[in-house]
């Protein structure tokens, strides 16, 4: 079994046969978008080495033939107990059934080469309880690293309405709300500050939350050292919520010249999901009403023309990610490992962001270590470094070519291990895995 030597060493040296070695490959630099011809080893589930390959007796050896290394996906817009339609949602459902549910979507999305995922609301807390079980390593699970939102918050009536949400009115409810999420686990707080498509008659311009209710989630999450993220469709909302600190947003269906100007001097994120109005085959394939997608096409040229102005605020170049700009990460609001357009849909989002205008080094650190940046976890995944997890992907075609190239995800590797392959030779690593 592969990375199991409790005594790490530098490979190369004795004393170190559990390194998983990648050879004759393309390193992909994400951050810089530039590629090297590069060897990388793998050992107790982190990059141990980049360099020319010294293998010892036991380890094991995988000859890329020159394809393509780059970092694990990171979708940072995930449901993975989602019902569709979202109508059909039982409100009284079991949190053995949301388990179970949660854990078949991770499995599909890890294996879609999904690394990593943040929720954005899931019932009955499902993915709390599936990130726990999988750190504490009860299960053989096979899902992504996750940061969990638990339930998303909204107000009474408002856009989580029927979807087993959180819902409270008032400073103190929202306060409270919020404090119990991040008491049962949750890593940040998920809040609807305005209505969306999801629902007929739903506006997505103005505010559902005031500014008092906004403020309160922004203190709990500040007691916790962590942030909000906020469902948002129209700029006054938004510029709302940057007044009191929240920085982190989903959808952005329509932005003004002003509120993009002013995401770019907060440095805020922002997650456009184009896949919500861009795919209405995939939405009739899932049980969408009719209704539901006629919507989805009708806001479609809105949504697109409000994330391209965005773009025009947006951090594209290397040069840029220190300074001021909006940050542009990559999440679906679909299943990410679902299939889509002949790809997967986590893949399909970081392609409209590309074929929207994001330039595509940027659309590439949006679904990698632009997403990690957003998680403040850009020390331990995103990119493929010295130090960082073993989350990799191997792939036959240059990425920063086009970040179509990501359709070729032939081999999965998280934390080291060889999650699936169809290189010659692993098929040995893969079962050793389960063993």
């Amino acid at each position: 079994m592969l990375n199991t030597n409790p005594r790490p060493a530098r490979p190369g040296m004795p004393g170190h046969p559990a390194t998983l070695w990648l050879t004759g490959g393309h390193v992909v630099d994400v951050v810089t978008s530039t590629v090297s011809p590069n060897d990388v080893a793998v050992f107790d589930g982190r990059i141990s080495w980049i360099g020319p390959a010294n293998p010892q007796e036991g380890d094991a050896v995988v000859d890329l033939d020159g394809r393509y290394l780059v970092p694990g996906l990171v979708s940072v817009h995930t449901h993975l107990t989602i019902v569709y339609p979202f109508d059909d949602t039982d409100v009284n459902e079991s949190s053995a059934a949301s388990a179970l549910r949660a854990a078949s979507r991770a499995r599909d999305a890890l294996w879609a080469g999904v690394t990593t995922v943040r929720t954005l609301d899931e019932q009955n807390r499902a993915d709390i309880e599936l990130r726990r079980a999988a750190v504490s390593n009860r299960w053989a699970l096979d899902v992504p690293r996750i940061l969990a939102s638990g339930r998303a918050i909204g107000i009474t009536g408002g856009h989580g309405k029927g979807m087993a949400c959180s819902y409270a009115d008032g400073h103190d409810e929202f306060l409270k709300a919020a404090r119990q999420e991040l008491e049962a686990g949750a890593d940040h707080i998920k809040v609807f500050i305005t209505g969306g498509i999801a629902h007929a008659g739903e506006s997505f311009n103005g505010a559902q939350m005031t500014t008092d209710e906004m403020k309160a989630v922004v203190r709990a999450t500040g007691e916790h050292g962590t942030y909000v993220v906020a469902h948002a469709g129209g700029g006054e909302a938004i510029r709302e919520a940057m007044s009191v600190g929240i920085t982190r947003f989903e959808h952005g269906y329509d932005l003004d010249e002003q509120t993009v100007t002013e995401m770019a001097s907060h440095r805020a994120y922002l997650t456009p999901t184009l896949s919500v109005t861009s795919c209405p085959q995939w939405m009739l394939d899932h049980g969408f009403t009719q209704g539901q997608v006629d919507v989805a096409r009708r806001v479609h040229p809105i949504h697109l023309a409000s994330i391209q102005r965005a773009f025009g605020k947006a951090v594209v170049t290397a040069g840029e990610l220190d300074g001021d700009g909006i940050r542009i990460v990559a999440g679906t609001d679909y299943l990410p490992g679902e299939p889509n357009d002949g790809t997967s849909c986590a893949v399909r989002e970081i392609e409209l962001l590309e074929q929207a205008g994001l330039p595509t080094p940027a659309a590439l650190r949006a679904g990698t270590w632009e997403a990690a940046r957003l998680l403040g976890r850009e020390d331990e995944f995103g990119s493929v470094r010295e130090g960082l997890a073993g989350d990799l992907l191997i792939i036959e075609e240059d990425p920063t070519v086009t970040v179509s190239a990501l359709r070729t995800i032939g081999t999965v590797i998280q934390a080291g291990r060889l999650v699936r392959s169809d290189l010659p030779g692993t098929q040995d690593l893969t079962r050793a895995v389960y063993a």
